[in-house]
């Protein structure tokens, strides 16, 4: 796995603007700090702006390849998930998905994949505010079920009596993916009920939507169905 300079760019209620990049390796989930270019040291975004709130993402969390997905972090759990791009891929700057005070401690943690890698991942938020990243690679014809970058749970049990009422995906496999061309969500009868299509970052910058969002029961599955 190569090691990419993995970028953002933030502006904050105070009118600075935060530039980030990081050397990170494909693959491997790692932490984007501030740039040298514009402050002495490279730090933690909730270390270089402690008390100021996250106003707007000029430039989305990028990579060379691909960068499957990003959130803010805060005390090991997902506080915010962030847009992603391919370095050079971008249609517009994004509203942050949520209002958020950055404190002490709070990071961004990025997922910078190869142009070959089949990773396959789906961010959300739920009518509670809860966001979440789920994930899971396709090996071949048949189905993927996603589970949480965190917990490593499925969507049922991560997301038990809340409602997706937006989300994106990320995915190279294109005419490869059988499932709504991205994820359906099943309900424990098996049947879609929901769903999300995936973006090929590499392609087009993924966005948000809210269409194919569904309220998610106890053994719900996020399933990618790949033909080969």
């Amino acid at each position: 796995m190569a090691s990419v300079a993995v970028q953002a760019s933030f502006m904050l209620s105070t009118g600075e603007v935060v530039d980030c990049k990081t050397t990170l390796t494909e693959g491997t989930e790692g932490e984007l700090l501030t740039s040298t270019d514009y402050s002495v040291s490279a730090v933690s975004l909730g270390t270089y702006a402690e008390g100021k709130m996250l106003t707007s993402i000029i430039q989305p969390v990028s990579a060379p390849n691909s960068c499957s997905y990003a959130y803010l972090d805060r005390r090991g759990e997902i506080l915010m998930v962030l847009p992603v791009q391919s370095a050079g891929v971008q249609n517009q700057p994004q509203a942050p998905s949520r209002m958020v005070t950055l404190q002490a401690g709070d990071t961004i943690r990025v997922m910078a994949s190869t142009s070959s890698s089949r990773l396959f991942a789906l961010s959300c938020v739920t009518n509670t505010g809860v966001h979440a990243i789920f994930s899971g690679t396709p090996t071949g014809a048949g189905n993927t079920s996603l589970t949480h970058i965190k917990s490593g749970q499925g969507l049922g049990a991560s997301l038990t009596n809340q409602s997706i009422i937006s989300h994106f995906a990320t995915s190279i496999d294109g005419s490869k993916l059988d499932s709504g061309n991205g994820v359906y969500y099943l309900n424990d009868r098996g049947l879609p009920i929901g769903g999300c299509s995936a973006t090929n970052p590499t392609n087009l910058q993924p966005s948000f939507n809210a269409v194919g969002g569904a309220q998610i029961g106890l053994n719900f599955v996020a399933r990618v169905t790949t033909n080969a």
